[in-house]
């Protein structure tokens, strides 16, 4: 017979193998575990490269999962139970964890379907969200920006937006936002700062990441010279902006848009009154724009009337803001004006090109020689904002084709 010590040794021996045992069986395990989830992974890019687990929104029993910049994985599991797409959240958040996907849940919104296994959620919320992408032209205005963003997709409220723009304090981490000067009379206060170009934008963005999208490309284009050069024409970057803006509008023509500063920069200087008026038809257009109207090379008596601020045929100087979405171009152009040039007014030929002249003599005989072209052109300039419909030449450009920034067929100052 055994004594009692035997018995606790090879009891303690029992165990130790047994442990062993299932370590092994566990190392194995996990092992095969690993390999089959390799396999099912690769499976799933396979299928997702063949198409065969493309979902859109439109696409039947489609589920629309939004995920937000800082979400858990307790947070998404939460998201996807109330959507009815898991039915545990702790079987999710664990198997989340052991397969290594904590953390690496891709911000942004994502089409799934009920009949995904959890594997398969988790992979396809570790892909890229649903962006579209939007082309934001030249000399496009705020209220045809919101139309183009719209019509890619983008379902942001737009009071919300408006709110953004004319909430500077959210973006005081830009230093070109931060020294705005904040003026009543101003329509929209980052108006003139959402950068023209592509961009990528999940179509579920909310209006502060979309701003801050438009600002970081603009930060990139406020080149340190720029702010040196604004400081020797005595102006702030927001009034070169300003400036730029209506020389957009002016002219899509970068060597064209380098004259019609120069004649900007000329009145301003100006000690006569009646020239330090722009007199700019894109001014007029921005105004008829925004009262839901369609711009046009000729103006009638009551739009070049209307009361505003915004109005250079009645308001000296600069707009109290930008009026469009300016190019580098037209941004260099009104820091870099022609050099020694004399030109005091300016038309356009009808044609995108513009006649200008120093003295209101020879602006006059212009006038008369363009003035026919005009009315063949006059809905030249009228853009329908959004994707393919947009003409890339004409597109958020009343500046091509303008009336004179002075005086008009009718003479007014």
């Amino acid at each position: 017979m055994l004594s009692k010590k035997i018995w606790v040794a090879l009891r303690i021996l029992v165990i130790i193998l047994l442990l062993f045992g299932f370590a092994v069986l566990g190392v194995f395990g996990g092992f095969n575990y690993v390999l089959s989830q390799d396999n099912r992974f690769d499976t799933l890019k396979k299928g997702l490269a063949d198409g065969k687990y493309k979902v859109k929104a439109d696409t039947p029993g489609a589920v629309t999962l939004v995920i937000e910049t800082g979400d858990s994985t307790s947070d998404i599991a939460d998201k996807l139970y109330e959507q009815g797409l898991i039915g545990n959240k702790l079987v999710f958040s664990l198997m989340s964890k052991i397969n290594g996907f904590d953390g690496a849940y891709v911000a942004g919104t994502h089409y799934l379907l009920k009949s995904y296994s959890y594997d398969e959620l988790m992979f396809f919320l570790t892909l890229e969200s649903a962006t579209v992408a939007v082309t934001i032209p030249e000399g496009t205005t705020y209220v045809q920006l919101k139309k183009l963003l719209h019509k890619a997709g983008l379902t942001f409220d737009d009071a919300e937006f408006d709110k953004c723009m004319n909430s500077p304090d959210m973006f005081v981490d830009y230093d070109f936002i931060s020294k705005i000067e904040i003026n009543e009379d101003r329509d929209y206060i980052l108006a003139g700062y959402l950068y023209p170009d592509t961009y990528m934008f999940d179509v579920n963005s909310k209006p502060e990441s979309i701003i801050r999208k438009f600002l970081n490309n603009m930060r990139g284009k406020l080149y340190e010279e720029y702010y040196t050069r604004a400081k020797a024409l005595n102006m702030s970057m927001d009034q070169v902006i300003t400036l730029a803006s209506i020389i957009q509008m002016e002219t899509g023509k970068p060597l064209d848009m380098m004259y019609v500063s120069a004649v900007f920069h000329n009145r301003l200087k100006s000690k006569d009154a009646s020239l330090r008026k722009f007199g700019s038809s894109a001014t007029i257009n921005y105004l008829v724009e925004k009262r839901g109207g369609k711009t046009s090379l000729l103006h009638s008596d009551e739009e070049l009337a209307i009361d505003s601020p915004y109005n250079t045929y009645t308001h000296e100087g600069l707009t109290p803001g930008p009026i469009c979405m300016p190019g580098l171009d037209a941004i260099s152009a009104a820091l870099y004006p022609e050099p020694g040039c004399g030109y005091l007014y300016f038309c356009a030929t009808g044609d995108g090109g513009t006649a200008f002249a120093t003295t209101l003599k020879q602006h006059n005989k212009n006038i008369a020689k363009y003035k026919d072209n005009w009315s063949k052109h006059e809905d030249v300039t009228e853009v329908e904002p959004g994707g393919e419909d947009i003409d890339d030449q004409n597109a958020g450009k009343n500046t091509e084709e303008t009336t004179a920034p002075t005086e008009t067929t009718k003479k007014k100052n």
